[in-house]
């Protein structure tokens, strides 16, 4: 597992024109608004106010970058289904994710982020289906698995397995509390991070 030594913010872009010049490797992280994306970030930096969290869906609406250990980028995306933000911001969702996504050389992969106790989204589904249309290598994680029990846990995962048409065990499981999925993520992005499979 990769020890995080240093992670600070680098800059907020609004496409992919401003994005920082250079060849490290980027590992992006997408999902719903509220999914628990920024928390996540934080855990596995292990830091608690780097990423900016908030209970009002929408509040990231740039491309974050955030350098890790001087070697590598975590890109936090802007989340998808805010209804609250102005109309306009989410318009430029699109154009702005896929963007980045297809022409950003340097990603070696996306962390895609569903919560535990909601069905995939029609937003969700419609993103997975661009994603695999793009190859884009993805890394889905079933987020905030504290919220429900063990035997809850595994039927939630069967149910979001059949929604999306993947297989149960390519989820991991993670939470905040405790650090479930800790380590298996950094795993996941370590092998990404080498081009291993």
């Amino acid at each position: 597992m990769i020890k995080v030594n240093s992670a600070h913010f680098v800059l907020s872009a609004p496409s992919i024109k401003g994005c920082p010049v250079g060849d490290w490797p980027e590992i992006a992280f997408a999902g719903r608004s509220n999914v628990g994306k920024s928390s996540l970030i934080n855990c596995l930096l292990n830091r608690k106010g780097l990423v900016r969290t908030s209970s009002t869906p929408g509040r990231t609406q740039l491309l974050n970058y955030f350098a890790i250990n001087e070697a590598f980028y975590f890109v936090d995306l802007p989340g998808y289904g805010f209804a609250r933000a102005p109309r306009a911001v989410r318009e430029q969702w699109q154009p702005m994710v896929h963007g980045y996504l297809m022409g950003r050389r340097s990603l070696r992969a996306l962390v895609w982020l569903l919560d535990v106790r909601r069905d995939p989204s029609r937003e969700d589904l419609e993103f997975l289906d661009w994603l695999e249309e793009q190859q884009v290598p993805t890394i889905p994680v079933i987020t905030k698995v504290d919220k429900v029990s063990r035997n809850e846990l595994t039927r939630r995962v069967g149910r979001i397995a059949t929604v999306t048409g993947l297989a149960g065990e390519l989820f991991t499981p993670f939470s905040v509390v405790g650090r479930r999925g800790h380590s298996e993520l950094w795993e996941l992005i370590s092998s990404a991070l080498s081009g291993e499979d």
